[in-house]
């Protein structure tokens, strides 16, 4: 597998981008506190009503309620309520502020602490559940209320039939915490893996899928290997990945899928050769190429996707809102039922290798027109 050939063509590029792209991240607005996880009583508005399921193996801060960047030993499990506004702009997230306005925020309007169980129970309550549940595994320098906020919106967006779940594992949520959190998400396989064990071993629950971001993607296919590993095949079988921008080394991430094997539904990749905030971690690891930057113009690269037999979208048209390039998967949500289309269209067919994403038409199409034949029928 020859995916990072044509990664580092301008590797000096990248390094004169390193700077650069640290300021920014450092520079951006204000993070919220843990307030915005307390539910606001609002008036009644025109907006979007979203109920998402959390579970975390972070520290529970009492001081505010919120959850911190400490490694507990125990998960804790909640459902929040949302009040999404109607009228919003692309992916962005307003916070709510003193006095939350529904107009313009998205706002917390209720939150309920839950056994293990009933928080099973919640994920296929919904009266129009089909079988499917999707668990979001976020990536690095992120907190758990910024996680939260981010599944509301593509909870939102997608329009989901049963409530999404975010699995937060504890990010240090800064900048400089990029090896932390590396160690903070090997420490959190196994209660991914738990978590994904009580969801495939429910009844109701057929298929299960898994949208790790960035570093979330490595977490995510450490404990999809760890299932495979322990020859829990019931639990492997039911689950469809799909990794956001994943921060994997390419070595790494060969090893994964060798040890993991062939799945009945193939691993999707969401990538972009534009996103900065890659380059950078591929520089902070030593030079090695990242999965979420490969190029799917070259030849090679496209050859050696088949072969793996998995599926890449390049998502490269689509608007990023961190200035940064990293988080346009959050705008794909709106097209979801263009994607599952897409899917389950190269599922039926085999026709599994590259797609793009045509952010104007809002379709997912292979790119003949673009770079020629890629996939033989």
């Amino acid at each position: 597998m020859h995916f990072f050939f044509s990664i580092y063509s301008c590797r000096s590029r990248y390094r004169l981008a390193v700077v650069a792209v640290m300021v920014c991240l450092a520079g951006c607005a204000s993070r919220p506190s843990a307030e915005v996880l307390q539910p606001a009583a609002i008036q009644q508005v025109e907006s979007e009503k979203v109920t998402l399921l959390s579970v975390t193996n972070r520290n529970k801060v009492k001081e505010d309620g919120g959850f911190g960047s400490q490694w507990a030993s125990d998960l804790a499990y909640e459902r929040y309520a949302f009040s999404i506004p109607g009228d919003r702009k692309g992916s962005a997230i307003i916070y709510p502020s003193g006095r939350p306005d529904p107009r313009r925020q998205f706002v917390v309007t209720g939150r309920d602490q839950l056994t293990r169980k009933t928080w099973i129970d919640d994920a296929t309550r919904s009266a129009n559940f089909d079988g499917t549940v999707a668990v979001f595994v976020h990536g690095y320098n992120t907190s758990y209320q910024e996680a939260l906020f981010r599944v509301a919106q593509i909870a939102a967006d997608a329009n989901t039939l049963s409530p999404p779940i975010l699995f937060s594992w504890p990010s240090a949520a800064s900048v400089t915490g990029y090896v932390t959190d590396r160690d903070a998400a090997l420490y959190s396989r196994s209660e991914l893996e738990s978590v994904l064990k009580a969801l495939a071993e429910t009844p109701k629950i057929k298929r299960v899928v898994l949208l790790g971001h960035s570093m979330g993607g490595f977490l995510s296919m450490e404990a999809a290997r760890q299932l495979k590993l322990q020859g829990r095949d019931d639990v492997v079988g039911k689950l469809q990945i799909i990794l956001a921008a994943p921060d994997i080394d390419v070595d790494v991430f060969r090893s994964q899928l060798r040890d993991i094997g062939m799945l009945r539904n193939p691993i999707a990749l969401l990538v972009s050769k534009t996103d900065r905030a890659l380059a950078v971690s591929s520089i902070l690891g030593g030079e090695r190429p990242r999965v979420g930057l490969i190029d799917i113009d070259d030849p090679l690269v496209r050859s050696e996707i088949k072969a793996a037999h998995v599926s890449v979208i390049d998502i490269s048209s689509l608007s990023s809102s961190d200035g940064l390039g990293h988080d346009r998967y959050a705008a794909l949500a709106r097209f979801g039922s263009e994607f599952v289309k897409a899917e389950a269209r190269a599922r039926a067919s085999g026709d599994v290798g590259v797609l793009v994403f045509d952010a104007a038409g809002a379709a997912v199409a292979s790119p003949f027109r673009l770079a020629g034949q890629i996939v033989g029928h």
